[in-house]
This record gives C-alpha cells, structure tokens and sequence, in this order.
C-alpha cells in the first residue's frame, strides 16, 4: 500500500504538470545551465535558499489560499474566476500562497531609523521518502522504509546599507515515522544553522574586500568539494572567519573554519546546542576568474586538518589543489541562436599524510578527475538537452604500502553528481554518466539520468554516501569492481517564484561488488520522494 500510494502522488504530480503544458504557451528557447541530477529543494542546480515566516501572517495567508481554491475569498456572488483577482484568467495570481510575491514582502527590507533596514523571510520543507536496499550510512542489512521529513528555517537580517550585514538563520528538522536507524543529517531540532557578522573592510577602484566572522555556510564551485547540503533535512554549517574580494574580473574567498555539522551529523546535537568541532580545522583560498565573457576559470588550495587521534576518525591533514574551468558556447544561424554547447571540466591532486584505523602513518597522493559536455537544442519545441559526464574520484590499490590513494571528496553535496538514491560518494569511483532534460512548459522540467559505477581500484572497498567504507571500517570487500547501474527520474513543477514541487524516482542494479560480497548483498535498491518547498 505504501508504495502504491507514492506512485500515486507521482503521478498526481505528473498530471499536474501535463494540464500545465497544455494551458501555458509554448515556453520561450533559452538556455538551462542547470545540473540536470541536482534535485533539492533550491531548483534543480541546488542553489540554497533561506526563509522565515510569521505565524500568524503564514496562517492567514493559507487561509486565503484555501478559499481561492473554491473561488470565493469572500467574494459573494462573483464567479470563480473573477475571485480574488477582481476578474484575471488565473484565479490564483493574486492569492499570496500562489504569488510571486514573497508571503512576508511587507517584511522586507524595512527601514529601522536613516541608515538600517530590517528583513525577516524564511523557508517551509516537507519530503516524503520510500526507500528500499539502499547502502545507507548507517551500514548493515537494512531493507525498506518510508518517512516524512519535515525543516523549517526562519532567518533575519539586519543591514546598513553596503557597509555591514547581521545575519541569524535557525533551523528546525524533524523526521517522522522513520522505521530504520535515523541518520545525522535527518534531525536538528530548535538550534541556530547561521549567526554572523559581514562587513565592509575596504572598497576601491578595482573592488571592493569584505570579511564575515560567525557560523555560516562555505559553498564553492560546482560543490563537487564544498557544499551546505542543501538537500539533507538539515545543513552542513562552519565557524570561523572569511575574507572574500570582488572585482570585475576576479572573486577571491579566504576563509579559517571549523566544521559544525559535518555529513555524518553533529554527536552532540541531541544533547546540546550544535557546537564546532574544536578537533578539526578546514580553510582554503578559492579564487574564480571570470575576465572572459561565457568562461570561468576556478584556483583553489584547501586544508583539511584533523588533530584528535581516535580509532574511528581521520588522524592528519589533508591538502588540495585543484582548477575548475567551464564556459558555453552558442551556435548561431543568422544571427538566431539554434543551439548551446556547455562544458565543465575539474581537477585536484591531494596530499599531506595520516592516521586511519591501522595506527599506521600514511602518505597522500590521491586525486580525482570530473567533466561534462552538453548540448542545448534552443530553437526545438521543449528545449531538449543531452548531456554526458565522467568521474573518477582515486582509490587505494594497497592498504599495505604504507601510501594512501583514496580521495577525499571533503563536503559534497554528492545528490547532485553520484546518483540521486545516494548510495555511494566519490572516493574509488568512476562514474559514467547520460543526462537528459526537457522543458515542456516555463515552469515544468523533466529530467532524467543514467549511471554506470565501477570501483576505481578493486583492492579499496565501496565508500556510501557519508564517505565511509561499507558496511564496515576496515572490511576491504570483494575484489569485484562493477558496483551497478541507477536510472534517475525527476520532475520539478515551479508553480510560482516560491512555490516549487518536485517528485523523483530512483532505480539501482546492484553489480557484482555488491551482490558477491556477503556482508553487503541485498536485492536492487529503489527510492521515491515527493516535495514541496514554500519561501517566504
């Protein structure tokens, strides 16, 4: 029954999105430079957003959303589609659950005195999840599940103009009816995600320094390496200062963090408000120039320094090198854009050494390598794109040679590249990979994706999505190397600016690596969600 009923909302989800292909007007040929796998709550290239919401004005403005649901909004005897938005063809325009106005716009930028503003916004979430097989990070044999995730997230924001910004965003993330072990990333309850201070150091002719002290999120890149995880139910969040400078040409971020809430959670966060990791240091310098139109080329050294020595965690430090170009490029017929290429291509190198399980020392030489190149067909009924990616995260071909050849993959948002069922990570992985959207309406877009997952070196084991070697530390594995095939599945219906509503639906054929390893072996894993996100 319970799956019955999630293909169900599926396909109600589906439906809704068919009756609004047929009454919009073909939608305008443009270009989508979006991941086409990144499906979490901030559009499909997982960009972050951040909300508050009053309660009572939230209650009244569901309230009015009911009754434009009937037609009525007190309107007497008006006909229903003169309700509400005194005659316009869509009824529901003007109510403010179905605006584009932010629900709390009143709210917004409002002056406290001459030189301050005051905002207050926020974001509410609901997923509903039915999984079955997956490698999850809590390990063993588990089989099936299905639960409703809940995260709400009120912030403020205190401005003086361009010269200094006070920031606090805080969270609360519940998880219900959950039959399997509740991971780290799945509760946070009542406790603070963002609390700092940005201002202005410096501005000239060239740019302009900025420095942020406080608990806030790092994102960088495509998040191949450091993401908020804006897809869990809670965040990933850092402590510690920043400086970032902004040109024309150049955007430079230096920052001195200690990680918060890391992927596997936060030990303390049940017992006491979440607190950094005084063990861990992790700072970089992240550079981006982007002084060539349609092009942009990324530098970055980061550091990832752990000095608590326990039986169970990274002993050392870790650092990477790396550079990430992409650009596009638009093929024209007369002038008219028919099409657009897009490519991406990343690369790092690791090194420094550590202390992991054995008590043993080893050396870093570990690396990863990514790209992709895709296709929009702009001047085709739905925009179509095709696009191919490969990855290839290191692996360690002898536990023994006193040399460690594993990437570390640091803090990825992993749901956008390696496979929205989130079994695996990037650390010993190859991953080749087709993905293909469409674009049947303004606010509807389909995509889909397939996978194919190789152990990069056979020796090392499978790594799940938390980074860990599954299902347990120091447990090597088969020598087998094909880890299986997923076939991913998403719609996303952005029925206004802050409305969304995604399903998706995730397929995976377990390989050998799996299926002849003892520990490990189960039948093929599937996963489906429903969610919708309401900013505020």
């Amino acid at each position: 029954m319970k799956r019955l009923f999630s293909f169900s909302v599926f396909a109600a989800t589906l439906a809704l999105a068919s009756y609004t292909v047929q009454a919009s007007e073909p939608s305008v040929f443009q270009v989508s430079e979006s991941p086409v796998v990144s499906a979490g709550a901030e559009s499909v290239d997982a960009a972050i957003e951040q909300f508050h919401g009053q309660q009572t004005s939230f209650i009244n403005s569901l309230s009015q959303a009911s009754a434009c649901g009937v037609g009525s909004c007190g309107a007497g005897d008006r006909t229903p589609s003169q309700a509400c938005d005194g005659g316009n063809a869509d009824p529901l325009s003007s109510c403010p659950l179905f605006s584009d106005e932010p629900l709390l716009g009143f709210m917004k930028n409002q002056p406290i005195g001459d030189c301050w503003t005051v905002s207050v916004g926020g974001q509410l979430r609901y997923r509903y999840m039915d999984e079955s097989n997956r490698l999850r990070p809590t390990g063993g044999r588990q089989n099936s599940s299905t639960y409703d995730l809940w995260r709400f997230t009120p912030h403020i924001e205190l401005k003086r103009g361009e010269e200094f910004t006070a920031y606090v965003q805080a969270i609360d993330a519940s998880i219900f009816n959950e039959e399997l072990p509740v991971t780290g990333i799945d509760e946070n309850r009542s406790d603070l995600l963002q609390v700092y201070g940005d201002f202005k150091i410096a501005e000239g002719e060239e740019g302009t320094l900025r420095g942020r002290v406080g608990r806030q999120f790092l994102q960088y890149g495509t998040q191949h390496l450091v993401s908020p995880l804006g897809w869990s139910n809670t965040f990933r969040n850092f402590e510690g200062v920043k400086l970032y400078y902004s040109s024309v040409d150049w955007d430079i971020d230096a920052f001195a963090t200690r990680p918060v809430n890391e992927a596997t959670g936060n030990v303390n966060r049940r017992t006491s408000r979440d607190k950094a990791d005084q063990s861990k240091w992790f700072s970089g310098v992240y550079s981006t120039w982007k002084g060539t139109e349609n092009q942009k080329l990324d530098l970055y050294w980061i550091w990832a320094d752990e000095d608590q020595d326990k039986p169970d965690r990274i002993d050392g430090n870790r650092h990477t090198l790396g550079a990430r170009w992409e650009g596009k490029h638009a093929v024209k017929e007369c002038d008219r854009v028919v099409g657009t290429w897009n490519a991406e291509f990343e690369g790092a190198y690791q090194f420094g050494e550590e202390t992991f399980r054995t008590g043993i020392n080893q050396d870093i030489q570990a690396g990863f390598l990514s790209g992709n190149l895709g296709y929009t067909w702009n001047d085709v009924a739905w925009t179509p794109s095709l696009k191919g990616l490969f990855w290839y995260g290191s692996g360690d071909d002898d536990p023994t040679d006193g040399e460690n050849n594993t990437v570390s993959t640091l803090y990825p948002l992993g749901h956008a590249y390696w496979g929205i069922i989130d079994n695996l990570n990037g650390q010993n992985l190859l991953d080749y990979s087709l993905q293909g959207s469409v674009k049947p309406s303004s606010k509807l877009t389909l995509v889909s994706a397939l996978h194919w997952f190789e152990k990069a070196e056979s020796a090392d084991p499978i790594y799940n999505v938390a980074g860990a070697p599954f299902p347990n530390p120091g447990v090597p594995g088969t020598s087998d190397k094909d880890i299986g095939t997923e076939i991913d599945i998403i719609a996303t219906y952005q029925a206004t600016k802050n409305l969304q509503i995604q399903a998706g639906y995730s397929w995976f054929f377990y390989g050998d690596a799996v299926t002849n390893d003892a520990a490990i072996n189960r039948d093929d894993a599937d996963f489906f969600y429903f969610m919708s996100t309401l900013n505020f």
